[in-house]
């Protein structure tokens, strides 16, 4: 019972407040005739005839109190009544007794109305507008061509690369000063903050995405513009050893030894350590070999010295070397390293050559280092059979040396055509020049 009461008497202050609200304020004057009364009524009238949704409004004045009866279109315009009647002078209290109307007809005419009356706004307006996009359509393909032109593009910058991006920026600047222009023509800038605006939050939000792609790009004009490698060089990245084809816009592919293509992202590549094997024509490759432990050292080295100087492939400048390393159990390890133009040699094989003829050195010299063995004794001296000793081994010299193969680079040769083959197919996705600053 007490929230029916409550309830009620929320009711009934509604309407109370309702007229209290937006009431005049001041002090009321003593006096009082029909005649203000009546120029307070005729006043009000004649605001209201002009004013559009209040032609269904009756005025009625009494002692400076306002009555209003009737009905308007919408809520709003009820509201409004007490603020235009509350500014009349000589308006004592206001008595707002108008309704909403529920009139079909009286409810649509105005939307029917204002409908009309934007219409022949639109028409009136539409031969402007039509010059505005004129404008910016013609400013548009300015730009295209410009961009697309060859010059003065390929002469600023260093690659094709960095061209395109120039070109990609010309066309924007012209789309934005276009939608500029137009929008001034139609009297619209204001409406520009916010296109950028929002295009600036978008913008935003997807570099936010495409963080990872955005890395690339930038990482991709790094590249383009300090190079630290070249077409055909063999480099090795993250691991990955092969020969330069391209670098695009988005990755460096190489062509691995095995003839496979590997491709690397190039935000990888510009983060990663780069080893490029040719740079420099001169190239060093080491191996190691064993010897007997009871062997002359210094014999094993000098000869080791003389067979890797004989070589012809092997460069005098920078001079071989060999070293001893360390002693094993059953063998002293040496260490070899000499020098190759890999321009004329291939390195695989040199090496290869390298190892096969030391061998046969040591071999025929009797001192090559012997199998692991090892020696059990039982309790009883054994019989030691001297054909079976290292020493008897040792005694005997070794087969004949072999002769020195011809040795080319007939593999890196194949990989050459290869990539020149490739490079020439999408000759114009390579970023790749010879222009270029080498980093």
């Amino acid at each position: 019972m007490r929230f029916i009461a409550l309830t009620l008497c929320l009711l009934l202050a509604a309407p109370l407040a309702a007229q209290t609200s937006d009431q005049p304020t001041g002090t009321i004057s003593v006096a009082d005739d029909a005649q203000s009364d009546a120029r307070i009524g005729n006043r009000i009238r004649d605001i209201l005839a002009e004013l559009d949704g209040y032609g269904d409004i009756t005025v009625s004045v009494s002692s400076g109190i306002v009555t209003l009866r009737g009905t308007t279109p919408d809520a709003e315009s009820v509201l409004r009544l007490n603020e235009i009647t509350g500014r009349v002078e000589g308006v004592v209290a206001i008595e707002n007794e108008v309704a909403e109307t529920t009139d079909i007809s009286e409810r649509l005419n105005p939307a029917v109305e204002r409908f009309k009356a934007r219409v022949t706004q639109m028409i009136a307006f539409f031969p402007l507008a039509l010059i505005a996009i004129s404008v910016f359509v013609l400013i548009v393909i300015f730009g295209f061509w410009l961009a697309k032109r060859e010059q003065p593009w390929d002469r600023l910058s260093p690659n094709a690369f960095i061209a395109d991006i120039y070109r990609q920026i010309t066309r924007l600047l012209f789309v934005v000063g276009g939608l500029v222009v137009a929008l001034d023509i139609v009297n619209a800038t204001a409406l520009l903050s916010g296109i950028l605006g929002a295009a600036g939050i978008v913008g935003l939000a997807i570099g936010f995405a495409v963080r990872d792609t955005v890395e690339n790009f930038i990482a991709s004009i790094m590249l383009s513009i300090r190079q630290p490698f070249r077409p055909n060089d063999t480099i090795e990245i993250e691991g990955d050893t092969g020969k330069v084809i391209r670098l695009t816009s988005r990755a460096t592919i190489l062509l691995s030894f095995d003839g496979n293509h590997i491709r690397i992202p190039n935000a990888t590549v510009f983060k990663s350590r780069i080893v490029n094997f040719s740079r420099n024509a001169e190239r060093r490759f080491t191996f190691a070999l064993g010897v007997a432990a009871d062997a002359d050292l210094d014999r094993a080295r000098t000869m080791l010295q003389d067979t890797l100087t004989g070589l012809p492939f092997v460069l005098t400048t920078p001079e071989a070397s060999v070293w001893i390393e360390e002693v094993g159990d059953f063998w002293v390890n040496i260490n070899l390293a000499a020098w190759i133009n890999q321009n004329d040699t291939d390195i695989v094989r040199a090496r290869s050559e390298a190892i096969r003829l030391c061998q046969a050195a040591l071999d025929h010299a009797g001192i090559a280092a012997p199998l692991p063995g090892y020696r059990i004794e039982t309790g009883a001296a054994l019989a030691t059979d001297p054909s079976d000793s290292d020493t008897a081994q040792k005694a005997a010299k070794g087969p004949p040396l072999a002769p020195v193969q011809d040795v080319d680079a007939t593999a890196d040769k194949e990989l050459t055509k290869i990539v020149d083959l490739e490079r020439a197919e999408l000759a114009r996705d390579d970023l790749l020049t010879h222009d270029a600053v080498e980093e």
